[in-house]
Parts: C-alpha cells; sequence; structure tokens
C-alpha cells in the first residue's frame, strides 16, 4: 500500500502466516483464515490479511446460499407452473436447461475468483505488502484498526 502506516514491517514469520491465511482459503474456505486470526492477535498485518481472507469466504457463503436459493425458488416455480398444464411426454423448458448452464458458469467464475485472490493476495502478503481486497480491505482496516 502506501508509506505512510505507522505500523513496523512485518517479521519473515509474519509475511508466512498472512501468506497461508490466503492460500488456505483456497481449500478450507473460512477455517484456515479463521484459525490464523485467532492464533496471531499479537500481529496486526497477519490480523488483517486473514481478517480479509475471512471476510471473503463469508462474502461467497452468503452469496453461495442465496443462489441456491433462488435456484430452488425457480426449480420449484417452473414445476408448480406446469403442474397439471402440460402434456405428460412434454420436454422441459430449454431455458431451464440455459439457466442451468449460466449458473454454471457463475458458480465456476466465483470458484476461479476465490483461487486467484488466495494466490495473488498470498503473494503480496508474502512480500510484505499491505494490500486490500476490493471493499472487503477497508472493512478489515476498520476493524483491525491499521
Amino acid at each position: 500500500m502506501n508509506d505512510a502506516i505507522s505500523v513496523p514491517a512485518p517479521t519473515q514469520d509474519e509475511k508466512t502466516m498472512a501468506m497461508l491465511a490466503h492460500i488456505l482459503q483456497i481449500f478450507t474456505w473460512w477455517i484456515g483464515p479463521l484459525v490464523i486470526f485467532l492464533v496471531k492477535q499479537d500481529s496486526k498485518f497477519v490480523r488483517f490479511h486473514a481478517l480479509q481472507a475471512l471476510l471473503w469466504q463469508i462474502t461467497l457463503m452468503v452469496l453461495g446460499m442465496i443462489g441456491v436459493f433462488l435456484w430452488i425458488a425457480v426449480i420449484f416455480s417452473t414445476v408448480f407452473s406446469t403442474i397439471g398444464k402440460a402434456p405428460p411426454n412434454q420436454a422441459p423448458p430449454i431455458a431451464l436447461f440455459a439457466g442451468m448452464g449460466l449458473i454454471w458458469m457463475g458458480f465456476m467464475a466465483v470458484y476461479l475468483s476465490n483461487i486467484l485472490f488466495g494466490i495473488l493476495f498470498g503473494i503480496k502478503a508474502g512480500r510484505g505488502e499491505w494490500t486490500s481486497y476490493p471493499l472487503l480491505g477497508r472493512w478489515a482496516r476498520h476493524i483491525v484498526k491499521v
């Protein structure tokens, strides 16, 4: 980030733990960043990076649950709207298959962005940089008081 931060430069151990918080989120979702956040309470650098990864995983969980609920609502509304109206051998609507493809592509985009964020911010944390996730970094900075 910038040189105006009044926190001492991170040690190699702090860089490694901050990097691990980002990399572990790829494999352990929210558990790895949470463990690192709770274990390394004495380092603002590690807390900042672990909290960003944790907030990112919470955001992904909430968005994923919203997506699943919307998908279930679409399925049930489609089923209930066609009960008794369609002939028994009619094929499902093509929009259902197109919607499934779009939702699958959305989930893959989120999964790939999770991998990219984990690697990119893990590398930057390993270098000792105070980089921030878009939007979430500001919250983490405020919570950690950096």
